[in-house]
């Protein structure tokens, strides 16, 4: 075991008083030393319940002949850090979580580890460290937020974002929108719909690392505790047999789950996590290989904010391992991987059979031919950009826009708020990118603002930022390279034509190569004045195209 290195052997006798002082027996440190990652915080609505999940993980440690070790891993609540510098720190984080699991696991010759994220950025943080370490891991989440109900209609996040647009544009009242405040998010766990956290907690089943269902069970069902408990006992077979991480996640089960992205349309932010957690396992994903897939996977799920059915109908009606099976019909996956069950992916889906076709629709009869995500190139972004096309109203798939520049996402929210922003008008937010913004801002404010502002169908947004999975419309990130590295972004003004062809894969701005020329003699790139992390992150990170890692 490698936790030999720290428990056994007459040079180790300082090492095991250091155990003892935790009250550990010797018995106890006979067995296997397993890591349980609780990313509780009392900050974040899907880790309020944290605890619970933990101690359920640490009992079936336990039961099944392991000694289970608790420590801490921060997390960001997007929602309440959205629309403000707090922003700066959310993709931040992912790396401050890998790394930190990464110290501690290292640090203490840890034999496994459980891992207990939920919400967005943690979830992909600690599938990176599993990856890097290649120790034996599985990851049991939180859960997601059962849907609000307000005036007789299912809410999530994305329902009160859009409300403030809404009141701003005076279509509704601020007692309204209080009641919207007051229902709309009614229990812990992640936001209800297929919005960023819940998008990577399914990647979790889909890439193999976690057990069937882990993605859609809801925070407040009893079966979540279950759950953990099982991948409690599942990380000690995992021990035994000496199943890594990188045996699950490689090309095959990425492929696997960008097929699971394009049937679930999920949020673009997936694009930047699985290709940093394919770096991280040395699985390396070709943006030419996403586009690939998406053009011959269908969409079968319009899930919030895509459409009117939430995490938990999901789950009603079969969840991942019924979306997967669907797939399957058509030899859509690669079903031998092996996953953290001990068992194939084809083993864990075979007869999982869908209820009824709504949630989930058939695979002959989808709801578009395919799949949810797009990759963008041209002119304005020739290493790419990235869209979530099943939230993209069909108005707005093809189309030639005029430019509306912005060196922020603030300068664009007051512009669409004050009524500056019309239809046929693409808005372009630039200087947000991992090194400009510094931290990749995610902007649900301004795409939100669009709908509530009733512009959803006829305004397109581009930027080197990102956006939120409980974003929707022609919202188009990821746009590399981005505006601090010299990229075309910057080059645009006011007034440009931008040709945005989403179902051909193009993004081109229409201006003369010349012009542009003479424009770059001019360009000053500027640093945000920044410190600490942030510094250190701008000087560090890389392109969004290769998933915004720390190199």
């Amino acid at each position: 075991m490698r936790s030999d290195v720290v428990t056994k052997g007459v040079r180790k006798a300082p090492h095991r008083s250091l155990f003892k002082a935790l009250g550990f027996s010797e018995r106890d440190m006979d067995k296997p030393l397993i890591g349980v990652v609780n990313s509780f915080n009392e900050l974040v609505p899907g880790h309020i319940g944290l605890n619970e999940v933990t101690q359920a993980a640490k009992r079936g440690v336990l039961m099944a002949g392991g000694t289970p070790l608790e420590f801490p891993a921060i997390a960001v609540c997007d929602g309440i850090a959205m629309n403000h510098d707090g922003m700066r720190y959310s993709l931040c984080s992912r790396e401050l979580i890998a790394d930190s699991v990464e110290t501690m696991a290292r640090a203490h010759s840890l034999d496994g580890l459980v891992l207990i994220p939920n919400c967005d950025k943690s979830v992909p943080g600690m599938m990176m460290a599993a990856a890097r370490l290649n120790i034996p891991a599985i990851v049991v989440s939180g859960g997601p937020m059962l849907a609000g109900k307000s005036f007789d209609e299912a809410t999530d996040l994305t329902t009160m974002f859009e409300a403030v647009g809404s009141v701003e544009n005076g279509e509704m009242s601020e007692e309204d929108l209080l009641e919207y405040e007051n229902t709309t998010c009614p229990t812990c766990g992640s936001c209800s719909g297929m919005f960023t956290a819940n998008s990577m907690n399914c990647m979790t089943e889909v890439l193999g690392i976690a057990l069937p269902y882990n993605g859609t069970i809801p925070a407040v069902y009893s079966a979540r505790k279950q759950i953990a408990t099982q991948a409690g006992v599942k990380i000690m077979e995992l021990v035994e047999k000496q199943i890594l991480p990188r045996d699950i996640i490689n090309a095959k089960s990425i492929e696997n789950a960008l097929a699971a992205d394009m049937a679930l349309g999920c949020s673009s932010n997936t694009v930047l996590h699985l290709t940093a957690i394919a770096y991280e396992a040395k699985a390396a994903i070709d943006l030419e290989k996403i586009n690939e897939i998406s053009n011959k996977v269908p969409n079968l799920c319009r899930l919030r904010p895509a459409g009117p059915y939430h995490i938990e109908n999901l789950h009603d009606v079969g969840g991942i391992p019924a979306v997967l099976n669907e797939l399957s019909k058509k030899g859509l996956l690669n079903e031998d991987c092996i996953t953290a069950t001990g068992k194939t992916l084809g083993e864990n889906i075979k007869d999982k059979e869908k209820k009824g076709n709504k949630v989930i629709a058939d695979i002959d009869a989808p709801y578009s031919e395919t799949g949810g995500i797009a990759i963008l190139k041209g002119t304005l972004a020739p290493d790419g950009a990235v869209v979530k096309r099943s939230a993209v109203a069909d108005s707005m798939l093809k189309n030639v826009c005029t430019a509306k520049v912005y060196e922020s996402e603030e300068e664009a929210v007051e512009a669409i708020f004050n009524k500056k922003i019309e239809p046929g008008d693409v808005i372009v937010i630039r200087n947000e990118g991992p090194k400009g913004g510094p931290g990749m801002r995610e902007m649900l404010s301004p795409t939100a603002a669009i709908a509530g502002m009733g512009l959803g169908e006829s305004v397109a947004l581009v930027t080197d930022g990102r956006f939120s999975g409980a974003t929707r419309g022609a919202s188009i990130g990821h746009i590399s390279p981005e505006a601090a590295e010299g990229g075309p972004i910057a080059l645009v003004k006011d007034g440009d034509k931008i040709d945005i062809d989403i179902l051909a894969g193009k993004l081109d701005l229409l201006v003369d190569e010349k012009e542009l020329e003479e424009r770059r003699k001019n360009l000053v790139i500027k640093e945000k004045d920044v410190d600490g992390y942030l510094k250190r992150y701008a000087k560090l990170v890389s392109s969004a195209s290769e998933g915004a890692i720390l190199k």
